[in-house]
């Protein structure tokens, strides 16, 4: 009988899109969205400008992808915050996490979401707007937590789930920045501490 094959349709990736996507993270991460040229990301991706094009798209596309993937990998306590049973809960997780995720000893100190836009002209507004909506999603999320919190009788009446929201993510946001700027874990943990010590009883 005659072995009929079908024919190979173009030629096989020949990577792991997983660790390039990983380590275009870690360039945008380190480097923010401008400072990460087209050149660095496919030298620490290992592979060609054509080759990451077919595989992630163009530069936007790659940063989109590589926010996600921190979304689901050092961002992740996120996702875990949200799920505690108290405000006070969700609040420490969330910036313990921050720390944690800033500080990480074998990444790029801070975080993705801020430091991807940090200093970026004209040629970065696409990188600025992409994570003004992820950061304003998260604190959306926040915002929901905790009116649900309110809801529950776990915050005290009169209390405003957007301005609690708005608070932890800025408190996150500036734990980020002190962390690129040298803060090491344990004076980190330190400023969530103080940042809680006043949360507002039940």
């Amino acid at each position: 009988m005659e072995d009929i094959r079908k024919p190979l349709i173009g030629r096989p990736r020949g990577f792991d899109a997983d660790e390039a996507l990983e380590r275009a993270m870690r360039v945008f991460w380190e480097q923010g969205y401008e400072g990460a040229s087209l050149a660095d990301l496919t030298a620490a991706m290992g592979i060609t400008k054509t080759s990451m094009y077919a595989a992630f798209g163009n530069k936007e596309e790659l940063f989109r992808k590589a926010l996600k993937r921190y979304e689901q990998g050092p961002a992740a306590y996120v996702a875990c915050a949200l799920m505690k049973p108290t405000a006070l809960e969700v609040a420490t997780e969330f910036l313990t996490g921050s720390v944690t995720a800033s500080t990480l000893a074998d990444s790029p100190a801070g975080c993705l979401s801020v430091q991807g836009s940090l200093a970026a002209g004209e040629a970065g507004r696409v990188a600025r707007d992409i994570l003004a909506d992820w950061r304003n999603h998260g604190r959306t999320l926040l915002r929901e937590r905790f009116q649900r919190a309110l809801d529950d009788g776990d915050l005290p009446a009169g209390s405003d789930p957007a301005l609690i929201a708005r608070y932890v993510m800025t408190v996150a946001n500036g734990i980020a920045v002190q962390a690129a700027g040298g803060a090491t874990h344990e004076e980190l943990r330190e400023v969530v501490t103080a940042a809680l010590r006043h949360w507002p009883p039940a």
